[in-house]
């Protein structure tokens, strides 16, 4: 394997040597330092580099000033920052970077330790197969081959688990598509939502995901489970203004009840016209669907928003949840967005717990459910009731609640 070029912006010579030393010992890694931002865009003019790793606190240039100029670059390597700056420092300098299009590797607190030089080596790791498995420059689907998907039954509805943070019982599910390719095997949202947004499929696609969620909670129901789903919406379909009467016809056609189905608005789009927005969200709570608030305390979301729309429930973004228990900041903040939550009579939910230790606070803390890699991963309808199976007898009482 060939080693990663390393690029490291360091103005102090212990600090320039410890690091050297650092990323020598961790293997892998072709390193190389200079001690001030000009130096590093000049470096970064005449070599590819796989990842830069770059100081806060510098002079003439500090790292910010840097980040922002590398955002600028055609072909940035991935980034990582150090400082003794506060983690809240840290992780505003990490949403400057993202909104710049860079690909954060990690926030490090000085001083670099061993075990953060190895996590960087494991991110590029995990960078370089996926651009082995997924060519950057592979074709995009065609409108033809999307829609065929969706007829056919190749694009489907996996769902992920919501566990009760009080009994630790599945009480509900989000509903997540995933493509049954028939020559490049089960594909993720990342390898064709793309062409789904470009192509303005993304309305077939929701409607396609209720379908699917509907007859799976009515497998579910001749079991004796009743599962609430959730489903994302693209914010900006509200400016259609009979969806809404559409949705509520697909869910009568299946005899099925509205209260059973959410639709988490999704941040990566808004409608034409903010009256479309609230049309469509009060419309949809008036027919009895579940409105979400999804990713919470990431991108745009704001207090305002919370208070303005008629939600039901609010996800919690698992950029806050990462970490909780290590950053006391964190903590407070989550602490007080379950306490806003149950304040509004929203049932809080936390996305993306992947620790024992982060699902222990969130219980501590009374989040009401949790979803992520720790509980389940997005499954097949077929595996889903089998963990509800596991789950214990059925409860139809508790888990519509």
């Amino acid at each position: 394997m060939n080693p990663y070029r390393v690029l490291i912006v360091e103005d102090h010579p212990f600090q320039h040597q410890y690091l050297l030393n650092v990323f020598n010992d961790a293997g892998c890694f072709r390193v190389e330092s200079v001690q001030d931002g000009e130096s590093a865009l000049q470096c970064l003019a005449r070599n590819r580099y796989d990842l830069l790793l770059s100081d806060l606190m510098m002079p003439c240039m500090d790292g910010v000033q840097l980040i922002q100029k590398v955002g600028s670059l055609d072909n940035p390597p991935a980034l990582a920052v150090m400082s003794v700056a506060s983690r809240r420092m840290l992780a505003g300098v990490g949403q400057l970077a993202k909104n710049l299009g860079l690909n954060v590797a990690g926030l490090i607190s000085k001083p670099v330790q061993a075990i953060e030089v190895l996590r960087l080596r494991e991110f590029l790791d995990t960078t370089r197969h996926q651009a082995t498995v997924i060519s950057a420059d592979s074709p995009s689907h065609s409108r033809e081959t999307l829609v065929d998907a969706m007829k056919s039954g190749d694009i489907q509805a996996w769902f992920q688990p919501k566990k009760s943070l009080r009994d630790g019982r599945i009480v509900a599910a989000e509903a997540l598509v995933r493509w049954a390719h028939p020559t490049q095997g089960a594909l993720l949202p990342k390898d064709f939502l793309a062409d789904i947004e470009r192509l303005s499929l993304d309305s077939e696609l929701m409607l396609l995901m209720l379908d699917q969620a509907l007859s799976a909670q009515a497998r579910w129901r001749q079991d004796g489970y009743e599962v609430p789903v959730s489903i994302n919406l693209p914010t900006h379909l509200l400016d259609q203004h009979d969806l809404p009467d559409r949705l509520m016809r697909a869910v009568k056609r299946c005899d099925a009840r509205p209260r059973q189905i959410t639709f988490e608005l999704m941040e990566s789009s808004m409608t034409q016209a903010l009256s479309n927005y609230y049309a469509g969200a009060c419309r949809l709570r008036m027919m009895g669907f579940g409105l979400a608030q999804d990713d919470f305390g990431q991108g745009f979301s704001s207090y305002f928003n919370l208070l303005s729309t008629p939600f039901s429930e609010l996800k919690i973004d698992r950029s806050l949840v990462h970490g909780c228990v290590e950053n006391d900041s964190q903590a407070s903040t989550l602490e007080s967005i379950v306490k806003l939550g149950k304040k509004l009579g929203l049932t809080t939910v936390a996305e993306g717990v992947e620790t024992a230790s982060e699902l222990a606070f969130l219980r501590s803390i009374q989040c009401d459910q949790a979803q992520g890699f720790l509980i389940a991963k997005g499954v097949s309808l077929e595996a889903f009731g089998a963990l509800l199976r596991d789950d214990g007898p059925a409860q139809p009482k508790a888990l519509s609640a």
